[in-house]
């Protein structure tokens, strides 16, 4: 919170000095971490006959972390098995042909791993952590749990249950519910407004051929990438790979087809008053994962800013939205959000707000949206650079993390970006990038909007609508 005060402070008290010194931080930070960033490991990728790709970096250290990343998610799913990937990733840990579900857990604490998935909406993750003596052990997990997974009756009963449980946990977090609504809303007819976890009666009704028939239609080798980070040897990866996942199908038995998302304008508002103050989630569609605006859209997330009541010094932030939702008290937090696909996305803000006040806080929120396409301010930008490169930094803490970006980008853009092209690319922008991001996106633009709780004041859609432009004589 600090480094967001200090340049807002500094201009108040001292002017254009301040600003001066903002202005260099960029080059002298970037300069002071080029070195380092110039020594960092490349991604060494192979391909292996079946299509299956093996990418990894090595680095110091005891522990590596191994996983498979899958092309494919809640958004592969129609209406009667939406839910499946996502139950799927829950039988695998459940026993296989080699390996019962005692046996599983008892292996993996023996050796002092960490197993674990995870499924999005495009995206199924199955990663370990491990020593770096017991990568092999961790591969032959990993490909035992995704090739020979029992799948037994009782089994699939137990977790039916499991996750009608989590669903009801689901529910009652309200972030989690406001934003499967913005899905919803958004991209309505389409695979992509679907909750990960699927409707009840679906996870009433999923079998075990719906899960086989899942397995044999997603899990092929062109949609899979075994990605490595840590005390990892490629080589070893690369053999390891090639002995435990021959059997993987080059090319799914059907073809596999991705339903165009359509972006809707328009809103989902449940009104509940015993829901204490209004929740909100606006948003505007952005372009996909490997579009050239992605990197201004960052620099437009991060020069927002967060806030949370709970925190101090909200209304001295060097974001104008920011300051002016804690000062005048409109809102009690405040988070951007760019949530990416393959071909699109959705850019926007959650708030949490006191029931009065709601149309002042969309008009601050909205002229702040539209400000950025007429002026951009040199220092904010810089900041907002400086900010973004420690996250690109933050993110080369840690195999997992590090893993996690490999699977990544690697089916998001088909190679990993090397930490000093994120860094060059932020540099790269400047405020004409950002006016033309947001005039792209933002200006005079549909929208879509989700928001619970006690939201009577909130002003109908049209009027939200007319303060995406303004109108200038």
């Amino acid at each position: 919170m600090l480094t967001r005060r200090l340049p807002r402070l500094f201009t108040r008290r001292f002017g254009t000095a301040a600003q001066t010194a903002v202005k260099h931080a960029t080059p002298r930070i970037t300069a002071s971490i080029l070195p380092s960033l110039a020594s960092y490991p490349a991604t060494r990728i192979t391909t292996l006959p079946n299509g299956l790709r093996v990418a990894t970096e090595k680095s110091s250290g005891e522990t590596g972390t191994v996983g498979v990343w899958v092309d494919t998610g809640s958004r592969y799913e129609d209406q009667k098995s939406n839910g499946v990937a996502h139950f799927l990733e829950h039988l695998v840990f459940k026993g296989t042909q080699r390996r019962s579900r005692r046996q599983l857990e008892m292996e993996v604490e023996q050796v002092g791993g960490h197993l674990n998935a995870y499924t999005s909406r495009e995206q199924t993750v199955f990663y370990a952590k491990a020593f770096k003596n017991d990568i092999p052990q961790a591969m032959d997990i990993l490909a035992d749990i995704l090739q020979n997974s029992k799948f037994e009756s009782d089994a699939v009963e137990r977790e039916r249950d499991t996750i009608l449980r989590e669903m009801k946990e689901v529910d009652e977090q309200m972030e989690e519910v406001l934003f499967d609504r913005l899905h919803e809303t958004a991209y309505r007819g389409s695979p992509l407004s679907y909750t990960i976890l699927g409707p009840v009666e679906n996870i009433k009704s999923i079998t075990r051929d719906h899960i086989l028939d899942y397995i044999n239609t997603h899990y092929t080798a062109d949609r899979m990438v075994i990605a490595g980070a840590g005390a990892v040897n490629h080589d070893q990866l690369v053999e390891l790979t090639q002995k435990l996942f021959a059997n993987v199908p080059r090319k799914p038995a059907k073809k596999v087809t991705l339903q165009p998302a359509k972006f809707i304008g328009s809103d989902i508002r449940v009104r509940d008053d015993s829901i204490e103050g209004a929740h909100v989630a606006l948003a505007f569609e952005v372009a996909g994962w490997d579009d050239p605006d992605n990197f201004p859209l960052m620099l437009i997330q991060t020069m927002l800013g967060a806030w949370d009541k709970a925190s101090s010094g909200g209304s001295h932030s060097s974001s104008p939205l920011v300051a002016t939702l804690a000062k005048d008290k409109l809102a009690e937090s405040m988070v951007p959000f760019n949530t990416l696909y393959s071909d699109t996305g959705l850019f926007g803000v959650h708030l949490v707000a006191p029931p009065e006040g709601l149309t002042e806080m969309m008009k601050v929120v909205l002229n702040e949206f539209v400000g950025l396409c007429y002026h951009v301010e040199d220092h904010r930008l810089n900041e907002a650079k400086n900010q973004l490169k420690m996250n690109v930094l933050a993110q080369l803490d840690g195999s997992t993390v590090i893993c996690e970006e490999i699977g990544r980008h690697m089916l998001t853009y088909g190679r990993r970006m090397h930490p000093l092209e994120a860094i060059q690319r932020i540099d790269a922008v400047d405020a004409n990038a950002i006016k033309a991001a947001a005039n792209r996106f933002f200006y005079d633009r549909d929208f879509a909007l989700a928001a619970i709780g006690q939201i009577y004041e909130l002003p109908d859609y049209n009027w939200i609508r007319s303060r995406t432009f303004w109108r200038r004589i």
